[in-house]
């Protein structure tokens, strides 16, 4: 058994190292331009090692879309349950920005950018995934409308495209204004918190049981996606 145990240890650190070396090379040369070969050099193992995890370089990729949002999503977590205020739309967007702008990977998931995932940026990485996001959104939009923590003279359906376009519009706007606005990461991402803030929240202060409730939800929320996120993940790279 303590064989078997270390030789699954064994298999799944190979896997990491292999996603490891492609998470670099899609980020040097995009998606279309990374090779199997070009992996196994970067990481390496034999060409025939990575067949061994992974049947194609889609389901390669896959694996490490996958590892990206369980990592993305623990983060979120963690900083999210350390701020007093980071369940409310605010709080969130600032620390989703913030993460987002760290991860190359996940944010060319957001933004389907075809130079780093090709293809894969019309696929179901991006949409699937997206629909996942917009149904847990709406339930956490809605308990925030519950506590007051969000305006109520807008549709639930305003709100979410709302959000989405200043979230999506900063971040496309960023590459165009870099020199004419040298502005930090952590600015960018205090800006884009503060104009939801504006936009979608009453000014009012928050009520402790109503932070406590928005944050309970967005847990739950976040528990959900990743459980589903991890299962997939292992049947990525132990098969």
């Amino acid at each position: 058994m303590a064989r078997q145990s270390r030789g699954a240890g064994t298999r799944q650190e190979r896997a990491h190292r292999i996603l490891d070396a492609a998470s670099t090379l899609i980020q040097r040369w995009g998606y279309n331009k990374t090779t199997i070969d070009d992996i196994a050099r970067q990481a390496g193992v034999a060409k025939g090692t990575i067949y061994l995890h992974w049947k194609t370089r889609e389901e390669l990729f896959s694996a490490l879309l996958t590892r990206e949002k369980l990592e993305m999503g623990a983060e979120i977590m963690q900083t999210v349950a350390d701020d007093p205020e980071g369940a409310t739309l605010r709080g969130m967007m600032r620390h989703m920005a913030r993460i987002l702008m760290k991860r190359p990977l996940m944010k060319a998931v957001f933004l389907r950018d075809m130079e780093i995932l090709g293809k894969m940026a019309q696929d179901r990485y991006s949409t699937e995934a997206h629909k996942e996001r917009l149904v847990g959104f709406y339930a956490y939009l809605e308990l925030l409308r519950e506590y007051n923590l969000v305006r109520k003279d807008l549709s639930l359906q305003a709100e979410v495209y709302i959000f989405s376009a200043i979230f999506t519009g900063f971040f496309l706007a960023q590459p165009f204004m870099a020199e004419d606005c040298p502005l930090s990461d952590d600015e960018i991402a205090d800006l884009m918190a503060e104009t939801i803030h504006l936009t979608l929240e009453p000014d009012h202060a928050v009520s402790p049981d109503a932070l406590q409730a928005a944050s309970q939800m967005f847990r739950r929320y976040l528990d959900l996606s990743m459980a589903t996120a991890q299962e997939q993940f292992h049947q990525e790279i132990d098969e």
